[in-house]
C-alpha cells in the first residue's frame, strides 16, 4: 500500500488480499451431471458440496467485496463507495464501459453480481495459465485505481460545471 492511502483502505485492502491468497486454490474438476465438461461450479452452482461459504470483506455500508469460492472457480464482487448522485452516475458508466469491453479482461463478468458494481471470475484455467499472486494484485490494484478515477472524474465535471456556470452568469454582468 503506497503512503497516501488511508489506514482503514489499506487494512481493507489486506484483508482483501489475504482471503483472496486464501480463497485461490482451485483445481481442476470435471462436471458430476455432463461427461468431459468443466464449468466453473460457482457459476452453475449445482453441486453444494463443491462450494465454499461466501466471505464479504467490508469498508463499510457501501465499500464491500463478497468473495465466492468452488473447487474450480472464485468469483469477486466489488461494491464501490458512492457518496452521491454525480458518484453512481459516474460509477455505473464506467463499469458499464468496462463490461462491454470483458473479453480484454479475461477474469471479468459481462454482469455484476445483484447489489454489486462489477464481478471477477477466476477460473482454474486462469491460475493454471497465470500467476495467482499477480492476479490477486490486479485485483487489489484495480479496487485501488478505480476510486481515485472515479474522484478525478468527479473533479473533471465539478470543474465543468463551474466553468459553464461563471461563462453563463458571465453574460448577464456586462
Amino acid at each position: 500500500p503506497s503512503r497516501t492511502m488511508s489506514k482503514t483502505l489499506a487494512t481493507y485492502l489486506q484483508a482483501v488480499r489475504s482471503t483472496l491468497q486464501a480463497a485461490m486454490c482451485l483445481e481442476n474438476f470435471s462436471s458430476q451431471v455432463v461427461e468431459r465438461h468443466n464449468k466453473p461450479e460457482i457459476e452453475v452452482a449445482r453441486n453444494v458440496e463443491v462450494l465454499m461459504t461466501p466471505v464479504v470483506v467490508s469498508r463499510n455500508k457501501q465499500e464491500k467485496v463478497l468473495i465466492e469460492g468452488s473447487i474450480n472457480s472464485l468469483r469477486i464482487s466489488i461494491s464501490i463507495k458512492k457518496s452521491d448522485a454525480i458518484e453512481t452516475i459516474l460509477c455505473t458508466k464506467l463499469m458499464r464501459f468496462m463490461m462491454m469491453r470483458a473479453e480484454n479482461f479475461f477474469i471479468l463478468r459481462r454482469k455484476p453480481v445483484d447489489g454489486y458494481d462489477i464481478s471477477f471470475l477466476v477460473t482454474n484455467f486462469h491460475t493454471e495459465a497465470m500467476y495467482k499472486h499477480k492476479l490477486v494484485d490486479f485485483i487489489i490494484q484495480f479496487m485501488e485505481d478505480i476510486d481515485k478515477e472515479i474522484s478525478e472524474m468527479k473533479m473533471m465535471v465539478n470543474w465543468r460545471a463551474r466553468t459553464v456556470a461563471e461563462e453563463f452568469l458571465g453574460a448577464f454582468h456586462t
